[in-house]
């Protein structure tokens, strides 16, 4: 028994950290694939980087949107990508311990562990049963998984049950490994992020368990679109994005998204006010849109501008 849980928690471990959220990142962009060789079809890297400067011109930090899986031998550091990352003199992160699978995995259980649940199957609506069996089978995954298991925390390892892509290739922990040799803080912490999940209503939880359900059973679903809107820089898409799957939910998208952004904002004006400058990595999702961070530190007075 002791062996079976510590080989869940191990499961729990990968999924988890590719999971750790931008929650438009988990559930639409992480498990996307189509980038098998050394680049992705389609147009040059170009991830969205941006560069923050005060009002005089004098620049103060950089800005970078990550993604959080991604398969083997994607080239996506571009030349200004790694020059930021050379000059800049700290990493702004969503959550630093990426590396610490023992810790993520603890975190995981004790938040997302709760005696007497219902059956997950009766957390759905009716005409979701048969997905949700279809989605448990494609991922290999029983139903005694999920029987402690809260709600939101099924909706996001069963995104990943079928996922495509590694968190070990994370542009986030990729960057982290980058400034081993300096600063790197944390935005959030694994902690406080899945907090925000735990803290859902059993309502929200659901229908964010729903939208997981619905979006695997979309035959017409491109994937792989997503990545490439990710890896070259599409704005647009990425921010289209932010309004589907369980974003298109008002409620979970204030709680998962805009408020998140705000949060962060208000963090990243003290930091840049600081000597040292930043290179900021969190999720692309949350850079975009009138509710992105390129526009809330625009509005502290910051001039924000993309590199090329």
């Amino acid at each position: 028994m002791v062996q079976e849980r510590q080989a869940g928690l191990i499961r729990i471990r990968f999924n988890i950290v590719a999971a750790i959220l931008a929650p438009i990142m988990m559930l639409v962009l992480a498990g996307c694939s189509n980038a098998s060789g050394e680049t992705a079809s389609g147009p040059a890297p170009n991830p969205l980087l941006y560069e923050i400067a005060s009002a005089d011109g004098t620049v103060e930090g950089w800005m970078v949107g990550t993604i959080h899986a991604l398969p083997d031998r994607v080239a996506w550091q571009t030349d200004q990508i790694a020059r930021v990352t050379a000059e800049a003199d700290l990493l702004v992160v969503e959550v630093a311990g990426l590396d610490d699978g023992e810790m993520l995995a603890s975190t995981f259980a004790t938040l997302s562990t709760t005696q007497g649940l219902p059956p997950l199957v009766q957390r759905v609506p009716q005409d979701l049963k048969a997905p949700l069996a279809s989605l448990m089978g494609r991922g290999g995954i029983g139903t005694e998984r999920f029987a402690t298991m809260e709600t939101w925390a099924a909706a996001i390892v069963l995104a990943q049950a079928t996922a495509v892509g590694d968190p070990a290739n994370g542009v986030d922990r990729m960057l982290i490994r980058q400034f081993a040799d300096r600063s790197v803080r944390e935005l959030e912490g694994a902690t406080a992020q899945l907090s925000i999940f735990d803290r859902l209503p059993e309502p929200q939880q659901r229908a964010m368990l729903a939208a997981v359900i619905r979006e695997s059973a979309d035959k017409s679903a491109d994937p792989a679109r997503l990545q490439r809107a990710w890896l070259s820089g599409d704005s647009d898409t990425i921010e289209q994005a932010t309004h589907t799957g369980i974003l298109a939910d008002p409620a979970l998208r204030e709680t998962l998204l805009v408020a998140r952004n705000q949060r962060w904002a208000a963090a990243l004006g003290a930091v840049l006010e600081q000597q040292p400058r930043p290179l900021i990595a969190v999720g692309a999702a949350h850079l975009v849109g009138p509710d992105g961070l390129e526009r809330l530190l625009a509005a502290q007075g910051y001039r924000i501008r993309r590199l090329p």
